[in-house]
């Protein structure tokens, strides 16, 4: 899109983009439920409600966020921005959407290395844990019917990641980037193989011996920069990986912190991938929590502005759609394996057990329950539990 197309977008809007920036940083604040919810109240308020964004440009939107990795919620926030104010709306918006709940995740990493010792902190996370992995069991179903339907080499697929992440307990991305390629060979086979951009790929990863260094934050950097590139799917796609590199590879949590790291994604607003500002604050305080929000954040927000002029002339090529059906049906199987990781070293007795299970059966059976809701009962559950017993 050149500056005279921007200027008459500019002229079409309806909205100031002070108004929109509002919008985002209210919903950026109060926009509990995870990426499914976010999109939707995103499509309510603002194609049905105030009419500022058209349905056709929603669903471009939304589409270039299912293609491109990164967190989806926030990916389809930057291309809204970016629909009448170009490149500018687009970052002010990104900037309104996250610093809400990045805020608050910064504020309870404090709270937590302060008073983590404490009895109570201890308590209300031993069943706010239990539950998270009651509520990831439910998203992940759900991701898993809605993403593969009946399509057999998608089954084959996530099977084949889900086993993987559980026996290697981390994600494997070149697993990943390989079943994208193999469903466009299946589906869309292309006329010949462009060897160059594959190329790229092999000498990205190599990068990381150049990159790493002793600075912690170095590392952080590398680290969450991949996580922002390389994680497709919802913003739960990203528990497995982070998983796997924060907890296996570089030891800087232990399981415990990592799951309360999840517990704090569930009960904050905003995009669930916030999260890695709590574990950037527990690392390596504030600066790695602004380190790793940066790091996660820059790379979606480059896949979503770079491609968004060009994207409805070829975002739905074949070649195109049936790689991200692969990387998605990966995505979702790592998430099935984290699921299972997380779930055995969780649920160490029978009152976790059960709280788990209890959250599974009350989701699906009340399906508009908030989570927060479901949070903070497990917490005050756990707190209950634990000065009982």
């Amino acid at each position: 899109m050149g500056s005279k197309d921007l200027n008459v977008t500019k002229m079409n809007a309806s909205y100031s983009l002070n108004e929109m920036l509002i919008y985002f940083l209210k919903l950026g604040t109060w926009g509990f439920g995870g990426p499914v919810a976010l999109i939707g109240y995103m499509h309510r308020d603002l194609v049905e409600k105030r009419k500022w964004i058209s349905d056709e440009a929603y669903k471009e939107g939304l589409a270039l966020a299912q293609l491109a990795p990164g967190p989806l919620a926030a990916q389809l926030s930057i291309y809204l921005g970016y629909v009448h104010y170009g490149i500018p709306g687009a970052t002010l918006v990104d900037f309104a959407f996250v610093i809400p709940s990045f805020i608050m995740v910064v504020a309870i990493g404090f709270a937590y290395e302060k008073f983590g010792g404490l009895p109570w902190m201890q308590s209300i996370f031993y069943g706010v844990g239990a539950a998270v992995i009651g509520i990831i069991l439910v998203s992940s179903y759900k991701l898993t019917t809605k993403s593969l339907g009946k399509d057999f080499w998608l089954w084959g697929v996530f099977l084949v990641l889900a086993v993987t992440t559980y026996i290697m307990e981390s994600e494997i991305l070149w697993l990943i980037l390989g079943a994208g390629i193999l469903i466009w060979f299946v589906k869309a086979p292309p006329r010949f193989i462009p060897k160059a951009s594959f190329m790229s790929v092999p000498l990205l990863f190599q990068l990381s011996d150049i990159v790493s260094s002793s600075s912690k934050l170095s590392q952080i950097a590398w680290f969450f920069t991949k996580a922002g590139a390389f994680v497709f799917g919802s913003g739960l796609a990203i528990v497995p990986f982070l998983y796997g590199g924060v907890v296996n590879e570089y030891h800087w949590l232990n399981e415990q912190q990592f799951m309360d790291a999840v517990a704090v994604a569930m009960i904050t607003p905003g995009p669930i991938v916030i999260t890695v500002g709590f574990i950037g604050y527990l690392v390596a305080g504030f600066p790695g929590a602004c380190v790793a929000a940066l790091a996660t954040f820059v790379p979606c927000y480059l896949f979503t502005i770079i491609p968004a002029p060009y994207f409805k002339k070829y975002g739905k090529h074949p070649g195109i759609k049936a790689f991200v059906e692969g990387v998605t049906a990966a995505a979702v199987g790592a998430i099935a394996g984290a699921v299972l990781i997380l779930g055995r070293r969780t649920l160490t007795d029978m009152p976790t057990i059960i709280m788990a299970l209890t959250t599974t059966g009350i989701l699906f059976k009340f399906k508009k329950l908030p989570e927060p809701f479901i949070i903070a009962v497990a917490a005050t559950v756990g707190l209950l539990l634990k000065t009982i017993l």
